[in-house]
Protein backbone atom coordinates (compact mmCIF):
# COMPACT_ATOMS: atom_id res chain seq x y z
CA UNK A 1 0.00 0.00 0.00
CA UNK A 2 1.37 3.67 -0.74
CA UNK A 3 2.71 5.44 2.32
CA UNK A 4 2.20 8.89 2.53
CA UNK A 5 4.41 11.39 0.80
CA UNK A 6 4.57 14.67 -0.25
CA UNK A 7 5.24 14.08 -4.18
CA UNK A 8 1.82 13.10 -4.10
CA UNK A 9 0.29 16.61 -3.49
CA UNK A 10 -0.07 19.00 -5.68
CA UNK A 11 2.15 22.55 -5.70
CA UNK A 12 1.73 24.36 -2.03
CA UNK A 13 0.02 21.12 -0.82
CA UNK A 14 -3.40 21.79 -1.14
CA UNK A 15 -5.88 19.10 -2.82
CA UNK A 16 -5.99 19.50 -6.53
CA UNK A 17 -9.64 21.16 -7.33
CA UNK A 18 -11.76 19.15 -9.56
CA UNK A 19 -14.98 20.99 -10.68
CA UNK A 20 -18.47 18.77 -12.23
CA UNK A 21 -20.97 20.70 -14.23
CA UNK A 22 -24.07 18.55 -13.60
CA UNK A 23 -26.43 20.12 -16.58
CA UNK A 24 -29.96 19.48 -17.28
CA UNK A 25 -30.36 15.99 -18.33
CA UNK A 26 -26.97 14.79 -16.69
CA UNK A 27 -26.25 10.82 -16.69
CA UNK A 28 -26.04 9.80 -12.79
CA UNK A 29 -24.06 7.25 -13.58
CA UNK A 30 -20.73 9.55 -15.16
CA UNK A 31 -21.54 12.02 -11.79
CA UNK A 32 -21.17 9.27 -9.68
CA UNK A 33 -18.04 7.92 -11.44
CA UNK A 34 -16.70 11.32 -10.79
CA UNK A 35 -17.58 11.17 -7.30
CA UNK A 36 -15.84 8.03 -6.66
CA UNK A 37 -12.56 8.65 -8.67
CA UNK A 38 -12.05 12.42 -7.11
CA UNK A 39 -14.82 12.68 -3.90
CA UNK A 40 -13.85 9.97 -1.71
CA UNK A 41 -11.43 10.51 0.91
CA UNK A 42 -8.82 7.65 1.02
CA UNK A 43 -7.70 6.89 4.48
CA UNK A 44 -6.09 3.67 3.52
CA UNK A 45 -3.00 5.75 1.30
CA UNK A 46 -2.25 7.29 4.28
CA UNK A 47 -1.08 10.47 2.73
CA UNK A 48 -1.10 13.76 4.71
CA UNK A 49 -4.04 15.44 2.39
CA UNK A 50 -6.62 14.21 -0.12
CA UNK A 51 -5.46 13.73 -3.34
CA UNK A 52 -8.57 15.86 -5.21
CA UNK A 53 -11.44 17.94 -3.96
CA UNK A 54 -14.69 17.66 -5.43
CA UNK A 55 -17.27 20.20 -6.21
CA UNK A 56 -19.80 19.66 -8.34
CA UNK A 57 -22.02 23.11 -9.68
CA UNK A 58 -25.47 23.66 -11.98
CA UNK A 59 -26.16 26.33 -14.19
CA UNK A 60 -29.57 26.70 -12.59
CA UNK A 61 -30.90 25.32 -8.65
CA UNK A 62 -32.46 22.10 -8.88
CA UNK A 63 -31.21 20.51 -11.83
CA UNK A 64 -33.39 17.36 -13.08
CA UNK A 65 -31.27 14.81 -14.27
CA UNK A 66 -31.85 11.56 -16.41
CA UNK A 67 -35.23 11.17 -16.72
CA UNK A 68 -36.01 12.85 -13.87
CA UNK A 69 -34.94 9.82 -11.61
CA UNK A 70 -33.11 12.75 -9.67
CA UNK A 71 -33.12 16.25 -8.94
CA UNK A 72 -29.79 17.95 -7.87
CA UNK A 73 -30.25 20.82 -5.41
CA UNK A 74 -27.73 22.50 -2.71
CA UNK A 75 -24.84 22.45 -4.83
CA UNK A 76 -23.37 25.66 -5.73
CA UNK A 77 -23.58 27.22 -9.04
CA UNK A 78 -21.07 27.73 -12.32
CA UNK A 79 -19.16 30.39 -10.32
CA UNK A 80 -17.25 27.36 -8.92
CA UNK A 81 -15.97 26.34 -11.96
CA UNK A 82 -13.57 29.47 -11.97
CA UNK A 83 -11.64 28.20 -9.17
CA UNK A 84 -11.44 24.23 -10.39
CA UNK A 85 -7.85 22.75 -11.57
CA UNK A 86 -9.45 19.88 -13.56
CA UNK A 87 -13.50 20.94 -14.77
CA UNK A 88 -15.62 17.34 -15.90
CA UNK A 89 -18.44 17.25 -17.97
CA UNK A 90 -20.61 14.50 -18.09
CA UNK A 91 -22.59 13.29 -21.32
CA UNK A 92 -26.66 13.10 -21.51
CA UNK A 93 -28.81 11.59 -23.88
CA UNK A 94 -30.78 14.66 -25.71
CA UNK A 95 -27.22 15.49 -28.02
CA UNK A 96 -29.24 17.14 -30.69
CA UNK A 97 -30.48 20.08 -27.71
CA UNK A 98 -27.63 22.85 -27.70
CA UNK A 99 -25.86 23.36 -24.00
CA UNK A 100 -26.77 26.49 -22.33
CA UNK A 101 -25.00 29.23 -22.80
CA UNK A 102 -24.19 29.48 -19.38
CA UNK A 103 -22.39 26.10 -19.31
CA UNK A 104 -20.38 26.81 -22.96
CA UNK A 105 -19.29 30.15 -20.96
CA UNK A 106 -17.75 28.00 -18.08
CA UNK A 107 -16.37 25.45 -19.89
CA UNK A 108 -14.40 28.56 -22.65
CA UNK A 109 -13.57 30.31 -19.24
CA UNK A 110 -11.67 27.28 -17.63
CA UNK A 111 -10.12 26.25 -20.94
CA UNK A 112 -8.63 29.82 -21.51
CA UNK A 113 -7.28 29.94 -17.81
CA UNK A 114 -5.71 26.59 -18.32
CA UNK A 115 -7.99 24.18 -16.27
CA UNK A 116 -7.87 20.37 -17.42
CA UNK A 117 -11.07 20.12 -19.44
CA UNK A 118 -12.23 16.45 -19.63
CA UNK A 119 -15.58 15.13 -20.80
CA UNK A 120 -16.89 11.65 -20.07
CA UNK A 121 -19.04 10.02 -22.28
CA UNK A 122 -21.52 12.39 -24.40
CA UNK A 123 -19.95 15.21 -22.71
CA UNK A 124 -17.51 15.67 -25.95
CA UNK A 125 -20.56 17.32 -27.53
CA UNK A 126 -20.29 20.01 -25.28
CA UNK A 127 -16.93 20.61 -25.33
CA UNK A 128 -16.95 20.64 -29.34
CA UNK A 129 -19.78 22.70 -28.98
CA UNK A 130 -17.59 25.55 -27.02
CA UNK A 131 -14.86 24.65 -29.91
CA UNK A 132 -12.42 23.53 -28.11
CA UNK A 133 -12.02 20.21 -29.74
CA UNK A 134 -11.92 22.19 -33.26
CA UNK A 135 -8.27 20.10 -34.87
CA UNK A 136 -8.32 17.90 -31.73
CA UNK A 137 -8.58 14.28 -31.47
CA UNK A 138 -11.56 13.46 -29.85
CA UNK A 139 -14.04 10.69 -28.64
CA UNK A 140 -17.65 10.06 -27.29
CA UNK A 141 -19.92 7.46 -27.28
CA UNK A 142 -20.10 5.23 -30.32
CA UNK A 143 -24.17 4.88 -30.35
CA UNK A 144 -23.96 8.94 -30.76
CA UNK A 145 -20.70 8.66 -33.51
CA UNK A 146 -22.27 9.60 -36.89
CA UNK A 147 -24.30 12.15 -35.30
CA UNK A 148 -21.33 14.09 -33.70
CA UNK A 149 -19.44 14.22 -37.10
CA UNK A 150 -22.58 15.49 -38.36
CA UNK A 151 -22.89 18.35 -35.83
CA UNK A 152 -18.68 18.95 -35.20
CA UNK A 153 -16.97 17.93 -38.65
CA UNK A 154 -14.09 19.68 -37.95
CA UNK A 155 -13.20 17.44 -34.80
CA UNK A 156 -10.84 14.26 -35.29
CA UNK A 157 -13.20 11.67 -34.20
CA UNK A 158 -12.01 8.71 -32.91
CA UNK A 159 -14.82 6.36 -32.50
CA UNK A 160 -13.57 3.06 -31.33
CA UNK A 161 -11.28 3.50 -28.49
CA UNK A 162 -11.69 3.91 -24.59
CA UNK A 163 -10.34 7.64 -24.30
CA UNK A 164 -8.31 10.44 -26.19
CA UNK A 165 -5.69 12.48 -23.97
CA UNK A 166 -4.79 15.70 -25.75
CA UNK A 167 -3.02 16.64 -22.66
CA UNK A 168 -5.23 19.59 -21.58
CA UNK A 169 -8.30 18.11 -23.28
CA UNK A 170 -9.26 14.56 -22.70
CA UNK A 171 -12.55 12.65 -23.69
CA UNK A 172 -13.89 9.23 -22.45
CA UNK A 173 -16.53 7.11 -24.49
CA UNK A 174 -19.04 5.62 -23.19
CA UNK A 175 -20.44 5.83 -19.57
CA UNK A 176 -17.81 2.67 -18.41
CA UNK A 177 -15.17 4.71 -19.85
CA UNK A 178 -15.33 7.51 -17.61
CA UNK A 179 -13.66 4.80 -14.83
CA UNK A 180 -10.74 4.41 -17.64
CA UNK A 181 -10.38 8.16 -18.12
CA UNK A 182 -10.22 8.84 -14.44
CA UNK A 183 -8.15 6.20 -13.53
CA UNK A 184 -5.60 7.26 -16.12
CA UNK A 185 -5.86 10.88 -15.01
CA UNK A 186 -4.90 9.83 -11.20
CA UNK A 187 -2.11 7.76 -12.73
CA UNK A 188 -0.71 10.84 -14.86
CA UNK A 189 -1.24 13.14 -11.46
CA UNK A 190 0.10 10.79 -8.73
CA UNK A 191 1.68 7.93 -10.59
CA UNK A 192 0.79 3.75 -11.16
CA UNK A 193 0.59 2.33 -6.98
CA UNK A 194 -1.96 5.20 -6.07
CA UNK A 195 -3.97 4.33 -9.33
CA UNK A 196 -3.60 0.64 -8.64
CA UNK A 197 -4.91 1.45 -5.15
CA UNK A 198 -8.22 3.28 -6.24
CA UNK A 199 -8.76 0.83 -8.86
CA UNK A 200 -8.53 -1.70 -5.55
CA UNK A 201 -10.75 0.38 -3.87
CA UNK A 202 -13.34 0.27 -7.10
CA UNK A 203 -12.76 -3.48 -7.78
CA UNK A 204 -12.20 -2.52 -11.62
CA UNK A 205 -9.45 -3.09 -13.83
CA UNK A 206 -6.26 -0.35 -12.62
CA UNK A 207 -5.33 -0.10 -16.84
CA UNK A 208 -7.03 -0.19 -19.57
CA UNK A 209 -5.17 1.50 -22.55
CA UNK A 210 -6.93 4.24 -23.93
CA UNK A 211 -6.61 2.89 -27.63
CA UNK A 212 -8.73 -0.49 -26.62
CA UNK A 213 -12.02 -0.39 -28.53
CA UNK A 214 -15.30 0.96 -27.00
CA UNK A 215 -17.16 -2.45 -27.44
CA UNK A 216 -16.71 -6.12 -28.66
CA UNK A 217 -18.86 -7.99 -30.77
CA UNK A 218 -19.22 -11.06 -27.83
CA UNK A 219 -19.27 -9.63 -24.66
CA UNK A 220 -19.95 -12.71 -23.65
CA UNK A 221 -17.87 -15.94 -24.90
CA UNK A 222 -20.42 -18.48 -26.79
CA UNK A 223 -18.08 -21.62 -25.44
CA UNK A 224 -17.12 -20.33 -21.35
CA UNK A 225 -13.61 -22.06 -22.06
CA UNK A 226 -13.00 -18.91 -24.42
CA UNK A 227 -12.90 -16.83 -21.61
CA UNK A 228 -9.30 -15.08 -21.30
CA UNK A 229 -9.66 -14.79 -17.37
CA UNK A 230 -7.50 -17.58 -16.47
CA UNK A 231 -4.81 -16.82 -18.96
CA UNK A 232 -4.54 -13.33 -17.75
CA UNK A 233 -4.74 -13.83 -13.89
CA UNK A 234 -1.83 -17.15 -15.02
CA UNK A 235 0.43 -14.52 -16.89
CA UNK A 236 -0.01 -11.68 -14.81
CA UNK A 237 1.70 -13.79 -11.60
CA UNK A 238 4.60 -14.06 -14.20
CA UNK A 239 4.48 -10.48 -15.47
CA UNK A 240 8.18 -10.25 -14.48
CA UNK A 241 9.31 -13.90 -16.91
CA UNK A 242 10.19 -13.21 -20.35
CA UNK A 243 6.95 -14.40 -21.50
CA UNK A 244 5.91 -14.41 -25.07
CA UNK A 245 2.24 -14.32 -27.27
CA UNK A 246 3.67 -17.73 -28.05
CA UNK A 247 3.79 -18.59 -24.74
CA UNK A 248 0.20 -17.74 -23.57
CA UNK A 249 -1.23 -19.41 -26.32
CA UNK A 250 0.94 -22.45 -25.42
CA UNK A 251 -0.80 -21.91 -22.01
CA UNK A 252 -4.07 -21.37 -23.68
CA UNK A 253 -3.64 -24.17 -25.52
CA UNK A 254 -4.81 -22.73 -29.14
CA UNK A 255 -2.48 -21.32 -31.77
CA UNK A 256 -1.23 -17.69 -31.42
CA UNK A 257 -3.39 -16.49 -34.69
CA UNK A 258 -6.31 -17.86 -32.13
CA UNK A 259 -5.36 -16.06 -29.20
CA UNK A 260 -5.23 -12.97 -31.06
CA UNK A 261 -8.49 -13.20 -32.15
CA UNK A 262 -9.84 -13.92 -28.68
CA UNK A 263 -8.05 -10.99 -27.04
CA UNK A 264 -9.47 -8.83 -30.12
CA UNK A 265 -13.02 -9.75 -29.34
CA UNK A 266 -12.75 -9.69 -25.16
CA UNK A 267 -10.90 -7.32 -24.72
CA UNK A 268 -10.03 -4.94 -27.82
CA UNK A 269 -6.97 -4.91 -27.84
CA UNK A 270 -3.44 -7.58 -28.86
CA UNK A 271 -1.95 -9.99 -26.62
CA UNK A 272 1.19 -7.92 -26.93
CA UNK A 273 -0.16 -5.12 -26.36
CA UNK A 274 -1.60 -6.09 -23.06
CA UNK A 275 1.68 -7.94 -22.29
CA UNK A 276 3.54 -4.37 -22.42
CA UNK A 277 0.77 -2.62 -20.49
CA UNK A 278 0.89 -4.72 -18.05
CA UNK A 279 4.89 -4.29 -17.94
CA UNK A 280 5.22 -0.75 -18.17
CA UNK A 281 2.35 -0.38 -14.81
CA UNK A 282 4.94 -2.73 -13.12
CA UNK A 283 8.37 -0.98 -13.96
CA UNK A 284 6.63 2.43 -13.00
CA UNK A 285 5.23 0.37 -9.48
CA UNK A 286 8.65 -0.30 -8.82
CA UNK A 287 10.45 3.04 -9.34
CA UNK A 288 7.47 4.81 -6.90
CA UNK A 289 8.89 2.08 -4.61
CA UNK A 290 12.16 3.64 -4.91
CA UNK A 291 14.19 1.11 -7.43
CA UNK A 292 16.91 3.25 -8.38
CA UNK A 293 18.64 0.83 -10.62
CA UNK A 294 17.65 0.86 -14.42
CA UNK A 295 18.53 -2.54 -15.53
CA UNK A 296 16.79 -3.94 -12.49
CA UNK A 297 13.36 -2.08 -13.28
CA UNK A 298 13.54 -3.26 -16.88
CA UNK A 299 14.55 -7.42 -16.25
CA UNK A 300 11.70 -7.18 -12.88
CA UNK A 301 9.25 -5.70 -15.13
CA UNK A 302 9.51 -8.14 -18.13
CA UNK A 303 10.70 -5.34 -20.69
CA UNK A 304 13.99 -7.02 -21.00
CA UNK A 305 16.74 -4.12 -21.75
CA UNK A 306 16.86 -0.46 -20.26
CA UNK A 307 16.57 0.83 -23.76
CA UNK A 308 13.46 -0.56 -23.98
CA UNK A 309 11.85 0.48 -20.66
CA UNK A 310 12.86 4.11 -21.76
CA UNK A 311 11.17 3.79 -24.95
CA UNK A 312 7.97 2.54 -23.24
CA UNK A 313 7.76 4.43 -20.18
CA UNK A 314 8.07 7.75 -22.13
CA UNK A 315 5.63 6.27 -24.71
CA UNK A 316 2.92 5.71 -22.44
CA UNK A 317 3.27 8.56 -19.50
CA UNK A 318 5.63 11.33 -21.87
CA UNK A 319 8.32 11.30 -19.17
CA UNK A 320 11.73 9.87 -18.72
CA UNK A 321 12.35 6.94 -16.30
CA UNK A 322 14.53 9.46 -13.98
CA UNK A 323 11.56 12.12 -14.71
CA UNK A 324 9.07 9.67 -14.01
CA UNK A 325 11.04 8.75 -10.45
CA UNK A 326 11.43 12.26 -9.96
CA UNK A 327 7.43 12.76 -9.64
CA UNK A 328 6.24 10.05 -8.26
CA UNK A 329 9.34 8.42 -6.47
CA UNK A 330 9.55 8.28 -2.55
CA UNK A 331 11.92 11.06 -2.47
CA UNK A 332 13.54 13.29 -5.02
CA UNK A 333 17.39 11.70 -5.67
CA UNK A 334 19.71 10.78 -7.75
CA UNK A 335 18.64 10.17 -11.61
CA UNK A 336 17.97 6.12 -11.88
CA UNK A 337 21.75 4.01 -12.42
CA UNK A 338 21.80 1.92 -15.52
Amino acid sequence: MPQGSSQHLPPGGRPHRVAVIVDEGTNPFEVGAATELFGLPRPELGLPAPLYELTLCTPTPGIRMNHGFFTLTGVPGLDAVDGADTLIVPGRPDNVVPRGAAVLDAIRRAHARGARIVSFCTGSFALAEAGLLDGRRATTHWRWADLFRELHPKVLLEPDVLFVDEGDVLTAAGSAAALDLGLHIVRRDHGAEIAVAVSRRLVFAAHRDGGQRQFVERPVPDVPDESLAPLLAWAQERIGEPLTVADLATRAAVSPATLHRRFRAQLGTTPLAWLTGERVSLACRLIERGEERLDVVAERSGLGTAANLRARLRRETGLSPSAYRRRFGPAAGEPLRA
